[in-house]
């Protein structure tokens, strides 16, 4: 049989081997995330790392906790908070404090207030540089004594997650000297990692995970205390030469190179800039550099590595404003493209990464994701994102160079993708230990069949026959490029033969929605999900149907109010308190939105935008988690939270951008150098949009938007170049 029921002793195994387990009340308040390259960092508001079970705080490397412990106490007491702020692009934290009132022999020998204590953060160059800076402003001599308490336990991230060991590797007795801690680890997988704290100026007193500082300041009087955290991993290179003035200057360095001469969307609204700056600042700093270019990590804490479909798709939002991007993430996965056939990993020739890990769980392969292929929808993605790019750029060499794979990746769909030949790809894990659902919907529990009955594979997904539909196109425009007219000519053949066949098979009339996917025996899964928009967002949805979608996804059980939910409320398996089934996340929104607006829906796409906006006003700095819970909204609350969300994460922040250019109908032909604006829409929160140093292959322009009724009218304010700018309407 096709359809298969899972036991609830098998439903709790799937559950709790990968999914990421919430087992402490405990609440740790809102985290202060920074992240540079693969080193981040999640801190409370003091700026401390506590430890406590389940805890997520720390210093992490290779998805392994380097610190554990950093904990700042005056007099042997935790300061009074004041302020905490994170610098824009995500590197650097400050945090004010000061003194308590402190006693001794029962009487107050400093008031409270009277020393500020400034804490300066920055993660740069493997390393944490931290500067603790005191000022005095009482009226009397002061002793104090600056205690640090440190320690680094090396868990990997998926001990985090909740995932069980029966055993793991050593950790090493603290070593140092008088200005310095070494803590150290040999992992199971026979590679030592090691964390080193280096102090200035040289500590009071030093012993194993503690350093005191003895000062003794008087009135206006300010004294600094520094330290560095390195973390030194198999594979890393840190010089602990960089001094702490060294770090900030390159930092600032830094941060005033990347944004000069970068695309920008300014609009009449300071909230929907403040919006437009967040998801564009966390890009940023979730973006690391590799050697084949920028890469989007997915998310933090528990996604922060190379992603095959969240990257994809983060680059297919934002290419308007980001092709580095999508360049970065084509050459990466170009270059990590499966080659062998091999069950373990669920690679075969021509498919994509879903992921690559190099902690000692995945080194030793406690867990699978070392290099694992277990997503069906990154390689169609690929192809689309490639033929997108080439649409934005016209970089000729650089499809030549990736036209091999993407000849790899249309054989994989052709060859691997449709297991069983009915012209659908499907999926069916082949590793004993992989993902059992491999969309990107991957919960063990997110296809089943209207009665509840889980779907038994090999499974094919509907927004995964959009993609391929999508890729199929794409490929076509490729070819044509490059001269290969015939091949060109099939492909169009097929993308239209599989349209065809996807109206007979996944349209549900009594549900007014494409169905979740087809079983293995064929049978839909009649389920009312958002799956069925992604439908529109690549255009293999027929008009009509598309129309049916447009209401259907504002109906109230689809839709919370603060956007549609992953499933519908009257579908077995419903829990608005789930991760896939009855949650609302903005890439999902964002592309449902861009597909509305594809098919000339722009009412619909607009409450969608309008949706995702009103939610970023109940997120600390406009900040858009990776999920939220499904609740129906209520009058003067904002959304639920998701406990355990990534935030920030890189779909999600390159919602703003997806949405933004869906309903503004952006389109580029770089080979003509066009810009088309196709039917203009902005949402009635936005009277103006400027969109500043948008560039066409060397051209460059400004745009100005402004709203009408039922317009946007389009003026060209700025142009350097060759490049032209119409609206369609």
């Amino acid at each position: 049989m096709a359809v298969a029921s899972v036991s609830e002793r098998d439903r709790i195994q799937f559950e709790g081997r990968w999914y990421v387990l919430a087992t402490s009340a405990r609440i740790e308040g809102q985290l202060q995330t920074l992240k540079r390259d693969d080193l981040f960092a999640l801190f409370d508001r003091y700026g401390d790392i506590l430890p406590w079970e389940g805890g997520q705080q720390g210093l992490y490397l290779q998805d392994t906790r380097f610190l554990s412990h950093s904990e700042l106490l005056l007099n042997g007491t935790r300061p009074l908070h004041l302020n905490t702020s994170v610098k824009e692009d995500g590197c650097a934290l400050t945090v004010e404090l000061m003194n308590p009132d402190l006693q001794r022999d029962g009487g107050v020998t400093l008031r409270k207030g009277s020393v500020h204590v400034l804490r300066r953060k920055l993660l740069w160059d493997g390393a944490c540089h931290e500067q603790v800076r005191l000022t005095h402003h009482g009226v009397d001599p002061v002793e104090l004594e600056i205690e640090l308490r440190l320690d680094a336990d090396f868990v990997d991230v998926f001990e985090l997650r909740g995932v069980q060991r029966e055993r793991r590797g050593q950790r090493t007795e603290v070593q140092g000297d008088a200005a310095s801690l070494v803590f150290g680890y040999l992992g199971l997988d026979e590679r030592p990692r090691r964390t080193v704290v280096q102090f200035e100026p040289v500590p009071t007193q030093t012993s194993p995970g503690v350093a005191r500082f003895a000062l003794r300041m008087e009135p206006g009087e300010q004294s600094s205390i520094r330290w560095q955290v390195a973390c030194e991993a198999p594979g890393t290179h840190h010089t602990p030469s960089l001094g702490h003035d060294d770090a900030w200057q390159r930092h600032a360095d830094y941060v005033q190179h990347t944004h000069t001469g970068r695309c920008k969307a300014t609009s009449s609204n300071p909230m929907m800039n403040r919006w437009l700056e967040r998801s564009g600042a966390d890009l940023d700093m979730l973006t690391t550099a590799l050697p084949t270019g920028p890469f989007p990590y997915a998310g933090v804490p528990w996604y922060c590595t190379t992603f095959g479909r969240d990257a994809l798709i983060t680059a297919l939002q934002c290419l308007w404003l980001r092709p580095d991007l999508a360049r970065g993430a084509l050459a990466f996965l170009a270059a990590t493209q499966a080659t062998d056939n091999d069950a373990s990993t669920d690679a075969e020739p021509g498919k994509i990464l879903h992921e690559a890990r190099s902690s000692e769980m995945a080194v030793t392969r406690e867990v699978p994701f070392g290099r694992y292929y277990g997503s069906v929808d990154a390689t169609p993605l690929f192809v689309m994102l490639a033929a997108a790019y080439w649409r934005r750029t016209a970089e000729h060499d650089f499809i030549r160079e990736l036209w091999p794979h993407v000849l790899a990746a249309l054989q994989w769909i052709d060859r691997y993708g449709d297991r069983d030949g009915d012209g659908f790809v499907e999926y069916a894990r082949r590793s004993g230990d992989g993902l059992v659902q491999q969309g990107w919907k991957d919960s063990h529990d997110s296809v089943f069949h209207a009665d509840g009955r889980m779907a038994a594979p090999p499974i094919a997904l509907c927004e995964v026959q959009g993609y391929v539909y999508a890729a199929k196109r794409g490929a076509a425009e490729l070819a044509e490029a490059l001269g290969d007219l015939e091949a060109a000519a099939r492909w169009l053949h097929d993308a239209q033969a599989l349209k065809e066949r996807f109206q007979k098979r996944f349209w549900c009339e009594d549900l007014g929605l494409y169905a979740l996917a087809l079983d293995g025996d064929k049978q839909p899964c009649t389920v009312a999900s958002s799956n069925a928009g992604h439908a529109l967002w690549t255009g293999i949805a027929a008009p009509e149907h598309a129309a049916r979608i447009a209401t259907r996804v504002l109906d109230r059980d689809l839709f919370s109010g603060w956007g549609v939910r992953t499933l519908g409320s009257g579908q077995a398996h419903y829990n608005p308190m789930s991760y896939h089934n009855g949650s609302v996340w903005p890439h999902d929104n964002a592309m449902i939105c861009e597909g509305l607006a594809r098919y000339g829906h722009m009412e619909a796409a607009l409450t969608l935008l309008r949706s995702a906006f009103d939610s970023t006003l109940h997120f600390e700095g406009g900040r858009l988690p990776e999920l939220y819970c499904g609740f129906q909204r209520r009058d003067g609350e904002g959304p639920t939270r998701y406990p355990v969300a990534c935030s920030p994460q890189a779909w999600a922040s390159a919602a703003a951008f997806g949405m933004l250019a869906g309903c503004l109908g952006l389109e580029f032909d770089a080979g003509s150098r066009q810009v088309r604006l196709r039917s203009p829409r902005l949402p009635g929160f936005i009277d103006w949009l400027r969109i500043e140093r948008l560039q066409v292959g060397d051209a460059q322009v400004d745009l100005l938007l402004q709203r009408y009724r039922d317009s946007v009218g389009v003026d060209v304010m700025q142009r350097a170049g060759d490049v032209e700018v119409s609206v369609l309407v």
